[in-house]
């Protein structure tokens, strides 16, 4: 049995539209995961069910052996850390971590103990004695990771903790996350809407929308092998274009031209999909590949580290980043060559 279960939840505001429909979620003891997905798709829902903010409608909730559904928020154990650091201004680092300790009437030298090992834990130490406007904004996000942390919760929850952040800090700060996170051995849940943050940091990553769960697997597989059209589009698949089953590992694009991959897919007709980064060029003077499709440059833009280019195929227009220098030029003939190994089938 899993340490945390989610089961057919169904949170609805007005008893009519679904915000989260039949969602299951499981996790393992001191597991990462995110919930991935874009604004309005429900990670954020899914995030205050578990919190006690909100009783689903239907569904189970449960962490170990104890069912939690409808055990208030103030009841559950759990370390919150959200986009605002929600940090007492007239506290200083010390006071500000000890807080939740204080309130559950820890006696004070278990509040010293606990707060100076977390202080240690989370590089915090030497800034005990300041108070939040004399910190940077990593250190102040630091701060509220270790307040959340000192209670020793069953769960810790992160609700876009670094959106607040510039791009250089949300890197390090990432990085921090997840070195405390293994150190202690806490069970996460990260959300996110930003990929990049979500893969360097999960060990699973349930990609979300519209209420439901789309594919929830290890960031190296979603990034490999998206389940759905949605979740190849959210991570970045540009191309996309119908198939025609014609056997186990051969398919036909719309003007019949035969393409071969090593994935299958159960039905008929299915779509097939490519990032720009693995789709090859090839002159058009040169003999004709296998899986090519004969094409002429529309669009040439320079990328820094490469060129991308819109291609005008029969199948319709594909996207190609290409690293050769100095590349192709608008209305040039090429082949573009589908690697079927690169090929997904959604």
């Amino acid at each position: 049995m899993s340490f945390v279960d989610l089961k057919n939840i169904r949170v609805s505001y007005d008893g009519k539209n679904n915000i989260l429909k039949e969602l299951n979620l499981s996790m393992e003891k001191g597991e990462l995961i995110s919930l991935l997905g874009p604004s309005g798709c429900g990670k954020t829902t899914t995030l205050r069910v578990i919190a006690g903010l909100i009783e689903p409608n239907d569904g189970t909730f449960t962490v170990g052996d104890s069912n939690l559904t409808k055990v208030p928020v103030h009841k559950r154990n759990f370390g919150m850390v959200f986009q605002s650091y929600a940090l007492f201004p007239h506290l200083t680092v010390r006071e500000n971590v000890g807080f939740g300790l204080k309130l559950r009437k820890e006696k004070k030298e278990v509040i010293e103990k606990k707060v100076q090992a977390i202080l240690e834990a989370t590089d915090l130490s030497h800034y005990a004695e300041r108070y939040p406007k004399q910190l940077s904004g990593g250190q102040r996000q630091r701060v509220a990771l270790a307040r959340a942390l000192v209670i020793e919760p069953q769960l810790l929850l992160l609700d876009e903790p670094l959106s607040n952040l510039d791009a250089k800090l949300r890197i390090s700060m990432r990085i921090e996350i997840k070195r405390i996170q293994r150190k202690l051995g806490i069970t996460t849940v990260f959300v996110t809407h930003d990929q990049e943050e979500c893969f360097s940091i999960s060990d699973k990553v349930a990609v979300m929308n519209n209420g439901v769960i789309e594919q929830y697997d290890s960031p190296e597989e979603i990034y490999k092998n998206p389940k759905t059209e949605f979740v190849a589009r959210f991570i970045g698949f540009e191309n996309f274009f119908a198939l025609t089953k014609q056997d186990t590992h051969t398919y036909t694009t719309s003007d019949g031209t035969l393409i071969e991959t090593v994935h299958s897919a159960g039905r008929q007709q299915t779509t097939g999909t490519i990032r720009p980064d693995d789709i090859l060029l090839s002159a058009h003077d040169q003999e004709i590949p296998s899986n090519s499709l004969a094409g002429t440059i529309r669009v040439r833009t320079f990328l820094g580290k490469s060129y991308q280019y819109e291609v005008e195929t029969s199948i319709g227009k594909l996207l190609v980043n290409d690293v050769q220098v100095p590349g192709y030029q608008v209305g040039d003939k090429v082949f573009v060559v589908i690697p079927k190994e690169k090929l997904i089938l959604v």
